[in-house]
């Protein structure tokens, strides 16, 4: 979404930067959680209200997995239990909120709990929190009370054409909704034995998995979260010894595993989780692994929920699936227990990390304050 009119805000003095545009001065790069994060939150309400609004959309939420590169140790819930209705189980995308609890959401994105999203309101107002306490504001209007109150409270906004943050599809992804076309063919894939697993990715890097029969398809679909991103894969297995022999000596999986009380889970682990990873699956009812590296990853099929009305509003997309890459090739079994042999860490090939969000935005290059953080990586699967 491009608005007329972006700010950078941060407690950065322009006057305090090199020539290469680094801030070299002496305010710290993470949160006072006093009085200056109280004026960040000033800032954009008064922002907010030059603009007109009071509500705004979370976009693209995603939340920390096993890799988490803020400066300060995630919360528990991601801040989110009493923030939201239901906790994390409200913070999807779409999700409409007061401006109250929309300034809430940059004061956990501030601390680095763990929790990231745009909050939005479409062709008028963006807030996206990046690293090292830069927000960026933008708006369809100029913003004059609201730059003077900005200034005011020790703050420094400075314009720019836009927000780094701005969403950006991805190349590799696939606008397949998750329709009643596509619910045919998965009832389709369920009833001939093809598959009967279905990874549900209701906020970026964190998953919620459902075993699939034709008789519940239907109860599944129905408790989906709205907007979810969806891939399909092939049943797990209940010769958890063969998925154990196939382990890779070295690399990432994602191990998914069925325990004694009908309970899904998954994790990624690397060659020195795997001891861990094989007791867990030694234990279990049935087991998979699927790979985690973008060349292999490759469900049956994907999709994204559209809304009530059946029209897709998410912007983030699906993967590509065997049934929309008709040059992929494999059987079932090869996408449900991958050939790990090759050892694919060696090969240099790129995590599937599907970044949508703050993670996916590597280097704000002059914005950036030295010491600060450059890049994160996050898996999804949590």
């Amino acid at each position: 979404m491009q608005l007329s009119y972006v700010y950078r805000v941060s407690k950065y003095d322009p006057a305090d930067r090199d020539n290469h545009g680094h801030y070299t001065g002496v305010e710290d790069i993470t949160s006072d959680h006093g009085q200056v994060e109280a004026a960040y939150l000033q800032a954009v309400q008064a922002f907010a209200a030059d603009t007109g609004v009071d509500r705004l959309s979370v976009r693209e939420p995603e939340v920390s997995a096993f890799v988490h590169f803020g400066l300060e140790a995630p919360m528990d819930g991601f801040g989110l239990g009493t923030l939201l209705p239901g906790g994390l189980a409200g913070f999807h995308d779409g999700a409409e909120v007061p401006l109250d609890t929309g300034l809430e959401l940059v004061r956990l994105m501030l601390r680095d709990s763990g929790a990231w999203c745009r909050l939005e309101v479409e062709g008028a107002f963006a807030v996206h929190v990046g690293w090292d306490q830069y927000v960026y504001v933008g708006s369809s209007r100029p913003c004059h009370e609201a730059l003077a109150r900005t200034r005011e409270l020790g703050l420094f906004p400075e314009r720019l054409d836009v927000s780094p943050y701005n969403f950006e599809p991805d190349e590799d992804g696939v606008d397949t909704p998750g329709d009643n076309d596509f619910w045919g063919s998965l009832n389709r894939e369920v009833a001939c034995g093809r598959a009967g697993l279905l990874e549900e990715i209701y906020v970026q890097n964190a998953s919620r998995w459902h075993r699939l029969t034709s008789d519940t398809i239907d109860t599944v679909r129905a408790a989906l979260a709205p907007r979810a991103r969806l891939a399909v894969w092939p049943d797990l297995s209940s010769d958890t010894a063969a998925v154990l022999d196939a382990l890779p000596s070295e690399g990432l999986v994602e191990g998914v595993w069925q325990d004694k009380d009908g309970r899904i889970h998954s994790t990624v682990a690397d060659e020195d989780e795997f001891p861990e990873l094989a007791d867990l699956i030694a234990g279990a009812d049935a087991a998979a692994l699927l790979p985690m590296y973008a060349d292999e990853r490759v469900p049956l099929l994907s999709a994204v929920m559209p809304d009530r009305d059946g029209i897709v509003r998410a912007r983030w997309q699906a993967e590509r699936s065997l049934n929309n890459s008709p040059d992929r090739r494999g059987s079932p079994a090869e996408v449900a227990i991958a050939d790990f042999s090759s050892g694919g860490a060696d090969r240099g090939d790129e995590p599937a990390s599907g970044s949508v969000g703050r993670e996916a935005v590597e280097d704000e290059s002059e914005t950036e304050v030295e010491g600060g953080s450059d890049i994160a990586i996050i898996f999804h699967g949590a």
